[in-house]
């Protein structure tokens, strides 16, 4: 049986979504997980360094981590993975390479590539260290690979995560017909834009008195994070506040009624690797606006399945709000054309098939005798 040992974080649902194709495809699975976790059927080796605490640590204490190198080692040597997998290319790469196991593979997510080694020179060392010693990059999307480019003139093999399209489909039952709903599900941060599409909202909710064709205009924002605060001071100095919620932290099981909930589905956000939440969000026949950043125009059929604008710019989403909301035609069908865009382009099965081809010839390269 072959082996995939992957450094990840156990409890982050598109880690589980890897360990639960690779498991079926026939495959050993072990993760090292500096933040714990459980996933079935997968050996999870909990090293438990809460790395979303040491991130806002000055830079000499976020490698706290590293003290667990030396036994991350003797694992990784006892466990003789034929494919050894860093799934973040900052942290987790970073220790990876440390480890000198190969076939060694670091995949790219986004804020690691974006943000990470543009904060400072150690940083670029970093992940220039990283990309060196890996035998394969992947990425998450075509911009997050020219953006790796960057740092190394490897090649960046293009990996996208996939929607299952069985989980993330129309669901009538969640949608209340008293309602013309707006909404988002993402972290509560600065970089998603989400004070913007608060503000937008006020605008249109003030246009027309909160009420559209019978319907009383509402917004739902899931998610947790360090802006919750501000942003219901925020919204609370809207015109209804009362018509804005919060959701909190919407579990994996439950990120899928949420868009079902909704009519339009917003994406402010100031950087985004690839539209992971605009491409579920289509799935479930929701059409989405997004805007122009990074590889978030990729998870969209521009004015077919959703509409693209300037991030920082509460007029131009406001602008396609009111679009949205006020042509009924034009909402369904973006809707309707919007889940066959993702069944055509990320269906879950057909861009996992495609790593796992990847994955095929890292072991016809790198064989590993037991």
């Amino acid at each position: 049986m072959k082996t995939i040992c992957y450094l990840a974080d156990a409890s982050n649902p598109h880690v589980k979504k890897w360990c639960k194709f690779f498991l079926e495809k026939g495959y050993e699975i072990h993760v090292i997980s500096l933040n714990g976790g459980e996933i079935p059927g997968v050996k999870v080796h909990n090293f438990q360094s809460n790395v979303n605490e040491l991130r806002n640590k000055k830079i000499y204490k976020k490698f706290g981590y590293l003290l667990h190198r030396r036994s991350i080692l003797k694992l990784v040597n006892s466990i003789k993975p034929d494919i050894f997998h860093a799934q973040y290319a900052s942290s987790y790469g970073f220790l990876g390479s440390l480890v000198g196991y190969h076939p060694f593979v670091v995949s790219v997510w986004g804020t690691d590539i974006y943000d990470f080694p543009r904060n400072g020179a150690i940083q670029k060392w970093i992940i220039k260290h990283n990309f060196k010693k890996a035998d394969y990059i992947f990425s998450n999307s075509v911009d997050m690979g020219r953006e790796s480019n960057l740092y190394t003139d490897k090649k960046v093999h293009i990996t996208y995560f996939g929607v299952d399209m069985e989980r993330f489909k129309p669901m009538e039952e969640f949608k209340d017909d008293a309602y013309f709903t707006f909404g988002i599900v993402k972290s509560l941060e600065k970089k998603y834009g989400i004070k913007y599409l608060i503000d937008a909202y006020d605008k249109l909710y003030e246009k027309y008195n909160g009420v559209f064709n019978g319907k009383k205009m509402r917004l739902l924002i899931g998610g947790g994070g360090q802006e919750m605060e501000i942003l219901k001071s925020r919204a609370n100095d809207c015109i209804a506040p009362e018509t804005i919620s919060f959701l909190g932290r919407v579990s994996p099981e439950d990120v899928a009624k949420t868009y079902n909930m909704c009519d339009v589905c917003v994406f402010p956000s100031l950087r985004e690797g690839f539209g992971v939440s605009a491409i579920e969000s289509q799935a479930c026949q929701v059409p989405v606006i997004i805007t122009e950043v990074g590889g978030h125009p990729e998870s969209v059929d521009p004015e077919k399945t959703g509409i693209i604008v300037k991030s920082e710019s509460v007029d131009s989403l406001y602008i396609a709000m009111e679009k949205l909301m006020t042509d009924d035609y034009l909402r369904m069908k973006m809707g309707k054309d919007g889940r066959e865009f993702v069944k055509n382009n990320y269906k879950f099965e057909d861009n996992f098939e495609d790593i796992s081809k990847i994955y095929g010839d890292i072991l016809e390269k790198y064989p590993i005798k037991k």
